[in-house]
């Protein structure tokens, strides 16, 4: 959608198509480039350049349209009940109630992901259909209740990392694009992209990605190469995009140079890559792999945050926001010593999430559960990420107890 804006209105995260009012005065030069504002600096060298109304695209823009724009909602209805078709799926449903499918998806998504990777690595051809239904399925769960899939992603398990990783990364970055406003279409297509990005490393010596010690300089040269690997399974297959590709060979890019395979630099790097080197570094640090345990996600956001010469710090400041400084599925401590599991973020106050309390750390005994809004107990705050194992807690056993219903 093209909207007309006067400059005072104009925000970091909108895509500017025109500029279409300009002062001719002093020695001021007609803007034509089209592109996203990427921070308030770009807007104060329009104003000063005179620029005064802009047409902006909002289907690529990563801000949503202004009420004001949108049209006005048509005079209600009466209500007519009507059943849902047996294919569709009630909108709007709450995290329980999309739990129970997820959860058990995800390990069907899991078990077809692993044998398709063993395929690959017997020779045999890469089964297009079996990715496909997998990013249909994720992306409707997300856009059903997206925090189901992401409660799901704080599941570990060393064994099963590559596959876990494939899915993983398919539901943060699909996540990641619906907070971002992508349209449901191009997030199918992220999630595909997701899907493919390390499927190369189904073509490498095996016993090097299940080494249970730090890779030496030679077995880091050989990972690599899955880059190229992934490339050569994928080409030629129907229905492979050039944002597919570009997520494949980029995602271990950095905007500083410092990537690999090709060492390009921010310039040469789009969004979509960018999105997918932050949810590829946030879910392999936070997850459990042969040579190491994983790390507590708001240490993995600190990472992401102190490299802003590698990661697009905008993208790391709103990943954030969407997920949360504590994402779903994380167990937190409060200040009154009650340990609560995550339920819902807030991305108006990512620090302040709605928790289901459930444990009494001081006494070290499970209590009844409860559900806190921490933006409305003004008084409890979160005061640190606690690892299950600190407590002896088996969090798949938890996400069933509190969210199957």
């Amino acid at each position: 959608m093209l909207i007309t804006l006067p400059i005072a209105e104009l925000v970091p995260g909108m895509f500017v198509d025109s500029v279409s009012k300009q002062q001719e005065h002093v020695n001021s030069i007609k803007i034509k480039t089209r592109g996203l504002v990427r921070d308030k600096t770009i807007i104060q060298r329009l104003i000063s350049e005179g620029v005064e109304e802009l047409l902006i695209d909002f289907t690529q823009s990563d801000v949503a349209l202004p009420k004001k724009y949108q049209p006005k909602p048509e005079p209600a209805k009466p209500k007519v009940e009507q059943k849902p078709a047996a294919n569709e799926e009630p909108q709007g449903i709450t995290v329980q109630q999309e739990f129970l499918k997820a959860s058990v998806h995800y390990e069907q998504h899991s078990r077809k992901l692993q044998s398709l990777y063993s395929d690959i690595t017997a020779g045999l051809k890469m089964n297009m259909a079996v990715l496909d239904d997998i990013a249909v399925d994720i992306v409707g769960s997300v856009f059903r209740n997206h925090n189901a899939l992401t409660i799901l992603t704080r599941l570990k398990d060393k064994h099963i990392y590559n596959w876990r990783h494939m899915i993983n990364t398919a539901i943060l970055v699909s996540v990641f694009a619906k907070y971002l406003g992508y349209k449901e279409k191009t997030i199918k297509e992220l999630a595909m992209g997701a899907l493919l990005h390390d499927i190369g490393q189904a073509k490498m010596p095996q016993g090097v990605l299940s080494k249970p010690s730090a890779l030496n300089d030679n077995e880091l040269q050989v990972v690599k190469k899955h880059v190229a690997q992934s490339l050569g399974l994928v080409k030629g297959e129907k229905g492979i995009t050039p944002l597919m590709l570009d997520m494949i060979v980029n995602h271990h890019e950095r905007l500083d140079g410092t990537g690999y395979p090709r060492g390009i630099t921010a310039e040469k790097l789009s969004r979509p890559a960018r999105m997918m080197a932050i949810v590829d570094v946030y879910d392999a640090m936070t997850a459990d792999r042969p040579h190491q345990m994983g790390e507590e996600p708001i240490s993995a956001l600190r990472y992401l945050l102190a490299n802003k010469q590698m990661f697009d710090s905008e993208l790391v400041q709103r990943f954030i926001k969407c997920l949360g400084v504590h994402p779903v599925g994380t167990i937190v401590k409060l200040n009154n010593d009650r340990l609560a599991l995550v339920m819902e973020g807030n991305h108006e106050n990512p620090i302040k999430p709605k928790v289901k309390v459930f444990y009494n750390a001081k006494h070290k005994h499970h209590v009844t559960a409860k559900d806190v809004d921490l933006n409305v107990e003004k008084e409890l705050k979160i005061i640190a990420s606690i690892k299950p194992l600190d407590y002896q807690l088996n969090l798949a056993r938890l996400l069933k107890e509190h969210l199957l219903v």
